[in-house]
């Protein structure tokens, strides 16, 4: 099956940590202007999942939401969450950490694109994470 997104073993390093810490974690692509295309790390309930988040999977056991303009940008790609040196926005729990998280990104070959064609959209809104079973 095709994931429209993963997570590098760097990543699951930290994300392991931050919940060792913080408790569990939910991830938002951001679109915006000040965070570029961070990939926001809030612990889960302090970010507010609206019904046109679109759901694109669980890293390390936290689910991962972008907003849906940005969904339609971006659907043709599986986008791959990494951890690098630097300082994250003020806005995600990793900033203080000396590592911040970054999406990569791949274009879908034409195989994938049709599997992921065939299964239809990813969920959208707060609910759509509850019948993953990856999510903690």
């Amino acid at each position: 099956m095709v994931e429209r997104v993963k997570v590098t073993p760097e990543a699951t390093a930290l994300i392991e940590k931050l919940i060792a810490q913080h408790g569990p974690l939910l991830f938002h692509q951001s679109g915006g202007c000040c965070d570029g295309s961070a990939p926001m790390c809030y612990p889960r309930g302090e970010f507010k999942i609206g019904e046109r988040d679109v759901y694109l999977g669980a890293i390390a056991g936290c689910p991962l939401y972008i907003s849906g303009p940005q969904f339609e940008y971006w659907q043709h790609t599986q986008l791959i969450i990494d951890a690098v040196p630097g300082r994250g926005s003020g806005f995600s729990i990793e900033s203080p950490e000396g590592l911040r998280f970054l999406t990569r990104s791949r274009v879908f070959t034409e195989d994938e694109f049709d599997e992921l064609d065939r299964i239809g959209p990813p969920p959208r809104g707060p609910q759509a994470m509850a019948a993953d079973a990856r999510v903690a």
